[in-house]
């Protein structure tokens, strides 16, 4: 099949546009292929909701977006949901998902005075599985922990182009710089503060060393691209979707163009009463 619109497609889900970040480093290695992200805007965000109501919004996204394209793989791009739903998720759909959790094991080879920095929603620091990390990767460390949704709207707000103040994230993360000891490494453990990078470089120690899980996503990618049988698909250009057109949804959009997104559509789908 020669037609050059025939490629991978990738499905890139978060609940707002923290997952933008993993896209960026993806598309890095992957310029040409075709890529479409769904945020759930009307569902944002995810970091303080129940298990069920996620797992079953993902879901019927799911089950929209694959009887309509033909995804080659997907990724949760977003820490909370993947812990949440991708156990569920895997047992649905046969093509590849991937999904994030905060970047616990590769922190400990980083920190050099054992003490290190979890920021991240309240879902995914008070998770089981983010504790079964911690216990078994990082128990000779000191885990400081910090939960804030209200950096998750101060990316939101950066995106669309408003103005973030750093005393907002200086009294975030205020309890770490209280301390005679302060974390030397970072975990940001949400897509979402990946966007924050700069900022919170610049009111955290200036040694502090700031970890995400993206680039090991986008390599992931590239395994299964390279390396598994993936089916591809059509798709005439990269689209993008949320689940309720609105006024931020439409600024978001202009801003979605420059990340090569130039539509943005509302997607309607259908509540999955059983899940089993």
């Amino acid at each position: 099949m020669n037609n050059p619109n025939y490629k991978p497609i990738i499905l890139i889900f978060d609940s707002g546009i923290g997952g933008l970040s993993v896209y960026n480093e993806i598309k890095k290695q992957f310029p040409n292929i075709h890529y479409i992200y769904i945020f759930d805007n009307a569902g944002f965000p995810y970091g303080n909701k129940e298990q069920l109501f996620i797992i079953k919004r993902i879901i019927n996204i799911f089950e929209k977006i694959v009887s309509i394209f033909s995804i080659s793989l997907a990724i949760i791009a977003c820490n909370t949901a993947s812990i949440i739903s991708l156990f569920e998720l895997r047992k649905r759909y046969v093509f590849p998902i991937i999904g994030l959790v905060p970047a616990i094991k590769p922190s400990v080879k980083i920190t050099k005075n054992g003490i290190i920095g979890l920021l991240a929603t309240h879902n995914t620091i008070t998770s089981m599985y983010v504790n079964k990390l911690i216990y078994k990767f990082a128990k000779n460390c000191i885990i400081l922990k910090i939960q804030s949704s209200k950096l998750v709207y101060l990316a939101e707000e950066k995106f669309i182009g408003k103005k973030i103040f750093l005393k907002d994230l200086q009294y975030v993360i205020n309890p770490w710089l209280k301390q005679s000891q302060k974390p030397d490494t970072v975990i940001l453990g949400c897509t979402h503060f990946v966007l924050l990078r700069d900022e919170l470089q610049k009111v955290l120690p200036s040694n502090t060393y700031l970890i995400d899980s993206n680039i090991a996503i986008a390599n992931r990618v590239s395994y299964l691209l390279k390396y598994t049988l993936i089916k591809i698909g059509y798709l005439k250009e990269n689209i993008a979707f949320c689940t309720c057109i609105n006024s931020k949804s439409i600024q978001i959009s202009l801003t979605l163009k420059k990340y090569g997104f130039p539509i943005l559509q509302e997607l309607k789908f259908t509540e999955i009463i059983n899940l089993n």
